[in-house]
C-alpha cells in the first residue's frame, strides 16, 4: 500500500483524502516509511516532525479544508513552530521558533500537515544544497551529483517519493535550478503573489516562495493555498481572482511564444541548449508560434549583483562579526559586499533596474510567453561548490552561472521549471517558462499542455540511483 500511495499525484491524494477514501495518517505512515527507504542515500529531508504531524493530523476533519489533509514538506529556510528549523547555518543549528512563518500558518489552516523540513544551503546562499549542519543533498538520477538549490531538499524530496508537495523559495534561481537538476516541477511566482515574512527589507526583497511538486496540476493546486493576500507583507497582492488550477487544467498556449538560448546574457552548455530549443519548438504542435527572441537585460549582472548584497547585507550583517568563522565563505563575501555598497551604486542598480523592466514589458505587449533553459548546465558532481565556468567563460562569482534565472526575478516575473528531456548520459533538463508579472495562470495553462505533450512527469517517483 506504502508504494501505491507514494506513486500518486497530489491532487489523486487529494480525491481520495475528499472522499475519506484514506486519512492523512495513512499518508503520514507511507511518507515514513518511504524516507526510511531512500532518504539515506540522498539527504533531502535531514528532520522530521512526525510526532507533531500526526497530533495534528488527529485533531480534526481535515476533508473539507482545501489542502484535505495532505502532508506538506517545508524548505528550511521557513520557521515551523517547535520544530528545528537552522536556515542551513551552524549559528542556527540547534535553533526552535516558537511561532511560524506566515506562510506555514497559511498551508496549515488550509489543512496542509506539516512532517519534515528539507535541505538548504546556509540561509539558501549558492546553488548546491549542502551545509555544515546536515551535509550533502544528492540528486536522486544520479547520486554522485548535485541536486542544485538552494531548494534541492524539497526536489529531490518529491522525485523520490518523499513528498507530493513541498514549499522552495527562490532569488537567484533556488527554486528553478534544482526542479531543472531533478526532473520535477517548480514556480517562482511574481513578486507579492506569494505574501512572505518580511524581514530587514520589507518594500524592496526579491526572494519570494513558491509551490514544488511533481507536475503542473500539483503545482497549482499548492499554488492555490500559498497565493494570497497577508497585511504583514506590504507587497503581497490582492487574493486572486480564480483558481490557478482550474486555469491549469484548460491546457490553452497562447499564440506567441519567444525562445533564446541564452537571453544574451551568459554562455549555455550546448548540449543543454539543444534540448531546450528541441522542446521549445514542440510548442508549434500546440498551436503556437515559436520565435528565437529575447528582452534586452544590459546591465543585469550590476543590477542583480547590487540588490543581492543589499539584502545579505540587511539580513545577515548584524550577525558576521559573532559568526564569521563559521558562516561560509560565499555568505562573508555577499555580506562584505553589500556593506561596501556606495549611495551611488545602489541608486545606479535602481534605475538601470526599472530601465530593464520597461524594456521587458514592452516585450511582453508583443509575446505571450518566454522559453529559455532553466538552467545552463546538467548536474555536476555534489562536492563541486558551484558551476566556475563553461567553456572559455569564467564566473566572475559563485551565482553568475545562474543568469538565465535571476533575469526574470529583476522584473517580477513568474517563472517556472518543467522537465524537458534528458542529456545522453540520462540526466535531466528543464525548460523555464515565463510570462508577464502576474500572469501564473496563463503560465500554468500553458505549461500543463507542455508537460503532457512531452510525457516526461510519468517517470516520477524514481528510487536513487547511484
Amino acid at each position: 500500500m506504502t508504494n501505491e500511495l507514494i506513486k500518486l499525484s497530489a491532487r489523486e491524494v487529494h480525491r481520495l483524502l475528499r472522499g475519506k477514501d484514506i486519512s492523512p495518517l495513512q499518508l503520514l505512515d507511507a511518507l515514513e516509511e518511504r524516507i526510511a527507504e531512500v532518504d539515506e542515500a540522498v539527504n533531502a529531508v535531514p528532520t522530521l516532525c512526525f510526532d507533531r504531524a500526526r497530533e495534528r493530523a488527529r485533531s480534526r476533519d481535515f476533508s473539507t479544508l482545501p489542502l484535505a489533509g495532505i502532508p506538506v514538506a517545508i524548505k528550511d529556510l521557513i520557521a515551523v513552530a517547535g520544530v528545528r528549523t537552522t536556515w542551513g547555518s551552524m549559528a542556527y543549528r540547534d535553533h526552535v521558533p516558537e511561532t511560524s512563518d506566515l506562510l506555514v500558518e497559511r498551508i496549515e489552516a488550509a489543512g496542509g500537515i506539516v512532517y519534515a523540513k528539507t535541505n538548504t544551503p546556509e540561509f539558501g546562499a549558492g546553488a548546491n544544497t549542502f551545509n555544515d549542519v546536515f551535509g550533502f543533498t544528492r540528486n536522486p538520477w544520479n547520486t554522485a551529483l548535485s541536486a542544485a538549490g538552494s531548494s534541492g531538499g524539497s526536489a529531490v524530496a518529491l522525485a523520490t517519493g518523499m513528498a507530493w508537495l513541498a514549499t522552495g523559495s527562490d532569488l537567484g534561481g533556488s527554486l528553478r535550478n534544482p526542479a531543472s537538476f531533478c526532473a520535477v516541477a517548480g514556480l517562482r511566482p511574481s513578486q507579492g503573489r506569494v505574501a512572505s515574512d518580511p524581514g530587514n527589507l520589507a518594500f524592496n526583497h526579491m526572494a519570494v516562495d513558491g509551490p514544488m511538486a511533481r507536475n503542473v496540476a500539483d503545482l497549482a493546486l499548492l499554488l492555490d493555498v500559498m497565493a494570497g493576500y497577508d497585511a504583514r507583507d506590504p507587497m503581497s497582492l490582492d487574493d486572486p481572482a480564480s483558481s490557478f488550477e482550474e486555469n491549469a487544467l484548460q491546457r490553452q498556449v497562447p499564440p506567441r511564444i519567444a525562445f533564446s538560448a541564452d537571453l544574451g546574457v551568459t554562455p549555455v552548455d550546448p548540449e543543454v541548449a539543444q534540448i531546450c530549443e528541441r522542446a521549445a519548438m514542440r510548442f508549434s504542435e500546440l498551436g503556437a508560434i515559436v520565435e528565437h527572441d529575447h528582452p534586452d537585460f544590459s546591465g543585469l549582472q550590476e543590477v542583480f549583483q547590487v540588490h543581492r548584497a543589499m539584502s545579505y547585507a540587511a539580513s545577515y550583517g548584524p550577525l558576521l562579526e559573532a559568526n564569521r568563522s563559521i558562516f561560509k565563505p560565499e555568505i562573508v563575501w555577499n555580506v562584505e559586499q553589500g556593506l561596501a555598497l556606495t549611495a551611488d551604486e545602489i541608486m545606479a542598480a535602481m534605475v538601470t533596474r526599472s530601465q530593464i523592466y520597461e524594456r521587458a514589458q514592452r516585450f511582453f505587449a508583443q509575446t505571450d510567453l518566454i522559453l529559455t533553459p532553466a538552467t545552463v548546465v546538467p548536474p555536476y558532481p555534489v562536492e563541486q561548490r558551484f558551476v566556475e565556468q563553461i567553456g572559455d567563460y569564467k564566473f566572475s562569482n559563485y551565482i553568475e552561472w545562474c543568469s538565465i534565472a535571476y533575469a526574470f526575478t529583476i522584473i517580477g516575473a513568474p517563472a517556472l521549471s518543467i522537465p524537458c528531456g534528458f542529456t545522453q548520459s540520462g540526466l535531466p533538463v528543464g525548460l523555464q517558462i515565463v510570462a508577464a508579472p502576474r500572469q501564473e495562470a496563463r503560465l500554468l495553462s500553458a505549461a500543463l499542455a507542455f508537460e503532457e505533450l512531452a510525457g516526461i512527469c510519468t517517470q516520477l517517483p524514481i528510487d536513487p540511483r547511484s
